[in-house]
């Protein structure tokens, strides 16, 4: 396994910062997707050269890393201008009730917890905690809902649940990942922690999932 490391580390700088320029700027958009196709492309060409013997294998590993590492990050970005201009209430609140689900589904579950949730892939965690998260979750979004008002407290506590399930989902697919390599840290720069990729491992799905539910069902950004 040889990932193009330089080439997604390029098509990532592209990608985000191509994306902040045309939600800031509000202008690029044609040249960005111009730029798009052209650096995705760059792995392909870039394997063709390389004297490997499985230049697929590579290339998969390379888009999984540029997937893992910044497209919930772009969508992340976008819930603070889905309505054009600046706002980060959203953004915010994403962290808080992110953060709120993983304190109480360790607190409850460490405490209380006796039900696997997902043996397989992530021993530690059980049904007992992701309930405890999921309630939690639902306090914060409550309080929220009273401080932030883009949202009434029905839509809130939605994108509590949503992140709750699908931040829980995002950290069993990278317990999933590390297994499958064979690895205890996705990285060195938080040994003990997982890596620093632990950190973030929630928005990979509760970032695309939120900013689809706030765009299309809530109409907020409409």
């Amino acid at each position: 396994m040889s990932p193009g490391i330089i080439t997604g580390l390029v098509i990532a700088i592209v990608t985000f910062a191509g994306i902040i320029f045309v939600e800031t700027e509000n202008e690029g958009l044609g040249l960005f997707l111009v730029l798009l196709p052209i650096a995705w492309s760059s792995v392909f060409i870039h394997e063709l050269f390389k004297k490997t013997a499985a230049p697929f294998t590579n290339i998969a590993y390379t888009y999984l890393g540029i997937i893992f590492a910044v497209i919930p990050f772009i969508f992340f970005h976008s819930l603070a201008y889905g309505r054009g201009v600046f706002n980060f209430h959203i953004p915010l609140a994403f962290l808080l009730m992110l953060w709120a689900n993983d304190t109480g589904a360790y607190l409850v579950g460490s405490r209380f917890g006796k039900t696997k949730l997902f043996e397989r892939h992530s021993p530690k965690k059980t049904w007992e905690g992701f309930v405890g998260g999921l309630i939690i979750t639902g306090v914060v979004a409550y309080i929220i809902s009273i401080y932030f008002t883009d949202l009434n407290l029905q839509k809130w506590i939605c994108v509590g649940v949503l992140i709750s399930v699908f931040g829980t989902a995002g950290d069993l697919v990278e317990s999933m990942f590390k297994r499958s390599i064979d690895v205890k840290d996705s990285g060195g720069i938080l040994p003990g922690h997982g890596g620093l990729l632990d950190r973030f491992d929630g928005f990979l799905m509760a970032a695309p999932i939120v900013y689809a539910y706030i765009y299309l069902v809530t109409n907020s950004y409409v």
